[in-house]
């Protein structure tokens, strides 16, 4: 199980100078015919998007390749978005734009680790930043210049990452030949390939030593904590089973339960396998065209204080009673076979009362954010929770989608992001790939509008490249954003609806499990 620790020594960037910001009050959906000729005519019939809706996103893969991709488009493709930046309607290649009240206060490009960036997590005075290399520790005591304090090589993607005290634990989504981190890449059809939860201890953050390996059932594409003083459970969420895979046989339609003893964690363990879907959940096509089977999850939220989950399930949404963190129980469940392709993330409201839904439409890997997808297609859905006990729903309010068009060569859906605890109000930062970060206000479930954004422009404009920012989350006063091709991120909001959240302070953070901010 021996990892490497990189070297800290290399050269480290300096801020990024941020190039304009342009503020921009009408949404895309109502904006001129010209401006609709330039980002949403030539992909009707020709595009990768255009593609990839008639078939279905079950033929993409979910979240993007080992390494950022590409693809080339169409020569009209090319020009729309070169004519795009010509005419200000997109900001130019590699150009950060913001608005007024969000800045860009540093960035750090990537180092040794030279893999597809993913999830954040917090502790302290530190920032986790998974990578499908490994993951990297930053010191962010000094928000303005963070400093890398360890590089750990460990390949397996995605390193969707998460910490408990003295604990860090790291998905492994990609069949490997065994659990150490000098692992190669073996089939999945071979029995003896692995796939499953890595545990480290980083009670020394500049040396985490690998102490445990758990194999579970399809690997572990994103995991969730639910943190007790004497053992963590891991809920771990996985998908796409196949008769041909030895480890991963269908039918596959629940999570694996681990359980961690914190003061032994080598003795952590799948303790259960509950069946959320008894019924086999969504079938997809052809009863439900463009919707993807439900086998298995993708993401989920557990909100402990309220003895609460919300699961992204592929084709489903479901809303789950864990007050036995071992034995998850289903309390609703939702589809929508109009507007969303594959359910992706959860995240409640801060009392507890609500649920946003990510729609990750093309998984990550096409151009979504434009005229032909339209406002409600790879966008975030809203449900309030309604009633009490066994009866609470899940209502569907309202679709919120970045009020921006983005040109045909950069992936963009809605993906990762947290609440900003502001006093009496629900307010969410998101990533959204190229899209950049999105800052809105969800208070009105039905009404949702956004009211601060970053991004930058295209990584190409010949070519779909993957990249943009894979999840963006707030933590005690700042935006952090880890960027697929980029790096990491700081962000800052100044705005009177989200300041009173600096006055809360948080010790730990992983976004999937939902703190008490009160």
């Amino acid at each position: 199980m021996d990892s490497a620790i990189l070297p800290t020594s290399v050269k480290r960037s300096t801020p990024n100078e941020d190039k304009g910001h342009r503020e921009d009050a009408v949404k895309p959906w109502d904006r001129s015919p010209q401006r609709r000729r330039y980002l949403g005519a030539a992909i009707a019939g020709l595009g990768l998007v255009a593609s990839l809706l008639a078939a279905g996103p079950a033929a993409a893969t979910p979240d993007p390749g080992d390494a950022p991709h590409s693809e080339r488009v169409t020569k009209d493709q090319t020009a729309d978005a070169k004519a795009a930046i010509e005419n200000g309607d997109i900001p130019g290649v590699d150009e950060i734009v913001h608005s007024d009240n969000v800045s860009h206060v540093t960035n750090i490009p990537k180092q040794d680790l030279k893999g597809t960036n993913s999830d954040l997590a917090f502790q302290g005075k530190y920032a986790f930043a998974g990578n499908y290399d490994g993951f990297v520790i930053y010191d962010i005591s000094r928000p303005k210049t963070p400093k890398i304090v360890s590089q750990v090589l460990c390949p397996g993607a995605q390193n969707d990452v998460s910490v408990s005290g003295d604990l860090l634990f790291l998905s492994t989504d990609s069949s490997r030949s065994d659990n150490s981190c000098n692992s190669t890449t073996q089939p999945a059809t071979e029995k003896s390939s692995w796939e499953g939860m890595k545990v480290f201890d980083i009670s020394d953050k500049r040396n985490p030593t690998y102490v445990a390996a758990v194999e579970t059932s399809c690997g572990s594409h994103t995991h969730t904590l639910v943190p007790e003083r004497r053992n963590v459970y891991i809920y771990v969420s996985s998908y796409a089973p196949s008769a041909t895979f030895p480890d991963c046989q269908p039918p596959h339609d629940g999570i694996s339960v681990i359980k961690v003893p914190r003061y032994a964690p080598e003795k952590a363990a799948v303790i259960d396998f509950p069946v959320l879907f008894p019924d086999g959940g969504n079938p997809g096509a052809p009863t439900n065209p463009g919707v993807s089977q439900t086998t298995g999850c993708h993401d989920l939220t557990t909100f402990p204080k309220l003895k609460l989950a919300a699961g992204a399930c592929m084709g489903d949404g479901v809303l789950l009673d864990i007050a036995d963190p071992a034995k998850p129980r289903v309390i609703d469940r939702v589809e929508d076979n109009v507007n969303f392709a594959f359910w992706h993330s959860a995240t409640f409201n801060e009392r507890g009362t609500k649920v946003v839904f990510t729609d990750e439409l093309g998984g990550g890997g096409a151009a979504t954010c434009n005229a032909q997808v339209g406002p409600d297609r790879g966008a975030d859905g809203i449900y309030d929770i309604v009633g009490k006990g066994d009866k609470r729903k899940l209502v569907f309010k309202s679709y919120y989608k970045i009020p921006r068009y983005q040109a045909d060569t950069e992936n963009c859906v809605a993906h990762n992001g947290s609440l900003i605890p502001a006093k009496g109000r629900d307010i969410m930062v998101q990533a959204w790939y190229q899209g950049g970060v999105s800052v809105w206000d969800f208070t009105d479930s039905a009404h949702p509008q956004e009211i601060g954004y970053f991004e930058r422009g295209p990584i190409s404009t010949d070519s779909m490249v993957g990249g943009g920012a894979w999840s963006a989350y707030y933590y005690n006063g700042y935006i952090y954003s880890n960027d697929i091709a980029k790096g990491f991120d700081v962000l800052r909001i100044d705005d009177r609806r989200t300041d009173s959240a600096r006055s809360v302070r948080l010790h730990e953070l992983n976004v999937q499990t939902q703190p008490d901010y009160r």
